[in-house]
């Protein structure tokens, strides 16, 4: 049985949870913020160009400033990762990998989203022996070398962009074409070393120790041909981290459905940031819905005499 009951349970700690987290210390709600890592997708996000109050910072220097803030409150932190999560009765209940349980009077979950997979042979073989869902931590590793990226979406030019400094080549392979924003999408113009394949796919990964090629299908002709790359990065969106929930409507991109006050369909559990309903996947709207959804944990709880504050 755990020894504290929490008024807040925050589960994920990017943008969302981080600043969720302060706005519930300053209400003075007994709060704990529960994550696997500190930062979540942002850590992985070169040259931030529209987080009002910085002309233009990386990822990581952003989420370490979110960091700073979180130290300053009475907030626990708790590195670790939840596989479970009901409401019994009035409570939440959390249970971790390690086998801790944390129980709560609210919940909320900001866990964010994680990348997709192509689900090919060779993927899982050579994942992080060539294969990346990250070119922002594994861009400098590739330096003078030929490169697959997969994706023609904001992410997949990006990572264009962070191999274009490093990479010998860079093929650049994709189903739908360049459905990346224009101002994007137009830098793809003055690369001599990009090769762009649409309509085509990864059929096949290959190599020995480490990846030496790719096995590509013209989606069209169905005619295949191989790549030599020692690198290949996956940009094809990503996936809710929601699986530990249960009981909690999700929508069709199994994202958690809140409503304008970040509310859930259980009461007293509010979600925010990039694993909920909210369409816009920016730092900023996440900080924000973060900020909101705190503010709207401690109105529950104020609400109702019975779970009052009572520091």
């Amino acid at each position: 049985m755990p020894e504290k009951i929490y008024d807040l349970m925050i589960i994920g700690a990017g943008p969302a949870g981080m600043t969720a987290g302060v706005f519930a210390a300053r209400k003075g709600l007994k709060t704990v913020l529960i994550s696997k890592d500190l930062g979540g997708q942002v850590n992985w996000t070169t040259d931030i160009e529209n987080y009002m109050g910085f002309e233009e910072i990386d990822g990581q220097a952003l989420m370490e400033k979110f960091q700073d803030k979180v130290k300053e409150t009475k907030l626990e932190e708790k590195l670790t990762e939840v596989k479970s999560l009901k409401k019994e009765g009035e409570l939440f209940k959390a249970w971790t990998v390690d086998g801790t349980e944390y129980q709560s009077k609210t919940v909320l979950v900001s866990t964010g989203k994680h990348p997709k997979t192509l689900n090919v042979p060779g993927e899982a073989e050579f994942r992080n022996k060539g294969v990346s869902y990250c070119s922002t931590c594994d861009a400098p590793l590739f330096k003078g070398v030929p490169v697959v990226i997969v994706g023609g979406g904001d992410s997949g030019v990006k990572s264009v962009l962070d191999l274009s400094i490093y990479a010998s080549e860079i093929h650049l392979i994709t189903l739908a074409g360049i459905t990346a924003d224009q101002a994007l999408a137009e830098r793809l113009q003055k690369m001599p070393q990009l090769k762009q394949y649409l309509q085509h796919k990864v059929v096949e990964i290959k190599g020995s120790q480490t990846v030496e090629s790719v096995v590509v299908e013209d989606t069209q002709s169905k005619t295949r041909f191989e790549l030599k790359v020692e690198g290949v990065f996956i940009e094809i969106g990503l996936e809710t981290n929601a699986d530990f929930l249960e009981q909690v409507q999700l929508n069709q991109a199994q994202e958690i459905q809140i409503d304008a006050n970040c509310q859930t369909n259980i009461p007293g559990l509010y979600a925010a940031g990039d694993v909920t309903s909210v369409p816009e996947k920016q730092i900023i709207v996440a900080a924000g819905e973060g900020a909101k959804a705190a503010l709207k944990a401690w109105e529950y709880l104020m609400r109702d005499s019975d779970k009052r504050i009572l520091h």
